[in-house]
């Protein structure tokens, strides 16, 4: 039996939303993305971004690791590979934005949640704990 040496060439997938690359996303108007985005954040674009949002994106636009208070921001695609710090109601939450999160809001990426991790029963939980000797 022979074996044939066979490469495999791995092909890097380039990221697209509903059929557009990054670089033509980054490329978009506002108006012209808006017409891609789901409903409810093509109507907030629609609205008009507030000023506070405003500023934020001159912000992100300027330099890299900033905070706020904003977790209804709409990920734009002009804020790919920067690092927004999201605050969680108790402190910030470093998020590296990347394209999967474009048409998301920022609040999805800092949860305000703990994750609960039980511990053992405590004495007088059940009958049965009645007999553990105290220490």
């Amino acid at each position: 039996m022979v074996k044939k040496d066979r490469k495999v060439q791995r092909v890097a997938k380039t990221y697209t939303y509903r059929g557009y690359t990054l670089e033509e996303l980054q490329k978009m108007d506002i108006d012209t993305l808006s017409a891609i985005l789901p409903s409810r954040i093509r109507r907030k674009i629609k609205r008009g971004f507030r000023d506070d949002e405003k500023n934020l994106l001159k912000k992100i636009k300027e330099k890299d690791n900033v905070r706020t208070h904003l977790r209804d921001m709409i990920v734009l695609p002009s804020m790919v590979g920067r690092t927004v710090k999201i605050h969680n109601g108790k402190e910030f939450v470093s998020v590296e934005i990347q394209p999967d999160m474009i048409g998301h809001y920022l609040g999805e990426f800092a949860s305000t949640r703990k994750e609960v991790k039980h511990g053992s029963a405590g004495l007088g939980a059940t009958r049965s704990s009645k007999f553990i000797p105290l220490k």
